[in-house]
């Protein structure tokens, strides 16, 4: 109670200098010691497709010998659909990141760096049209696909949507489980897509190392046949199936390798096929 009291009369710090593309912190939520998602205000101007990344940050330290600072940028995929009004990050926390260590820290009111130019591999348009689209994340990797599941023209392009997360523990799926529950009573989204549109969804959930309903990664359970088995659908096949891949790039390279064994091609925004990954997300 001294202490809080202490910080309450203390005089307000000088108002730092405006950041170069400054947006408001508008919502944090913090899942695990690893893992964060925030929420912040959206150019009036920005235009993206969902599943696109954009540069965000912070200003670094000041220089010890100029003083000058420089920003801390890094690439994030945008996890709010194009039609959100706010922007939406899921992140994780690296204790000596140069970015992560301290983006950890911030709070509503406080101000972050979007470069407001948004790119990216992991859009409708790189894809040609397929019966089922399965998206395939690890780690804070759900983001743009936690963009793509709001999306209505996700539903519109496709009958089935299977979304597979693999994480370590338990604890680290629950941003893209809650996300997927909330689409059940989103009056929004059930009046835009139509009422039950999330019943295409099929949500496969998978753990590494902590105990859960499913263990395993998901490339190994594919190759056993079990993940179709539990998902009720036949292997993929490149006459009907549609792919996005976003994780570590291990995992990105071995699923490429799986999904082109399989007869798929990979896609580009400038020629459309059968899969696309994220190069430029690492978890």
């Amino acid at each position: 109670m001294t202490e809080q009291a202490l910080v309450t009369e203390a005089p307000a710090p000088a108002k730092a200098v405006t950041m170069p593309d400054a947006q408001t912190v508008t919502a944090v939520a913090h899942y695990t010691d690893r893992l964060f998602s925030f929420r912040c205000t959206r150019p009036a101007s920005m235009r993206f497709r969902s599943g696109e990344f954009v540069m965000i940050g912070l200003m670094g330290d000041p220089d010890p010998v100029t003083g000058k600072q420089k920003p801390l940028l890094r690439a994030y995929s945008i996890a709010s659909p194009s039609w959100d009004e706010e922007l939406e990050f899921y992140s994780i926390k690296v204790q000596d990141g140069p970015l992560t260590s301290k983006l950890q820290h911030i709070k509503v009111g406080d101000e972050i760096i979007l470069r407001p130019k948004p790119v990216g591999t992991l859009v409708h348009d790189a894809l040609l049209p397929g019966k089922r689209i399965w998206f395939f994340a690890t780690g804070t990797g759900f983001a743009p696909f936690a963009s793509l599941l709001r999306e209505p023209q996700t539903y519109e392009d496709y009958d089935e949507v299977i979304i597979t997360h693999t994480c370590r523990e338990v604890g680290e799926l629950t941003y893209g489980r809650d996300l997927i529950e909330s689409l059940k009573t989103d009056e929004l989204l059930n009046e835009v897509i139509g009422d039950g549109f999330w019943k295409k969804i099929k949500y496969y959930p998978t753990t590494t190392r902590e105990e859960s309903p499913k263990m395993g990664r998901i490339t190994d359970l594919m190759r056993s046949g079990e993940a179709f088995a539990d998902l009720g659908v036949p292997q993929i096949n490149p006459e009907t199936d549609r792919a996005m891949v976003c994780g570590n790039l291990a995992f990105n390279l071995e699923i490429k390798e799986m999904l082109e064994g399989y007869g798929l091609e990979e896609g580009a925004n400038s020629k459309p096929a059968q899969y696309v990954v994220e190069k430029a997300f690492l978890d």
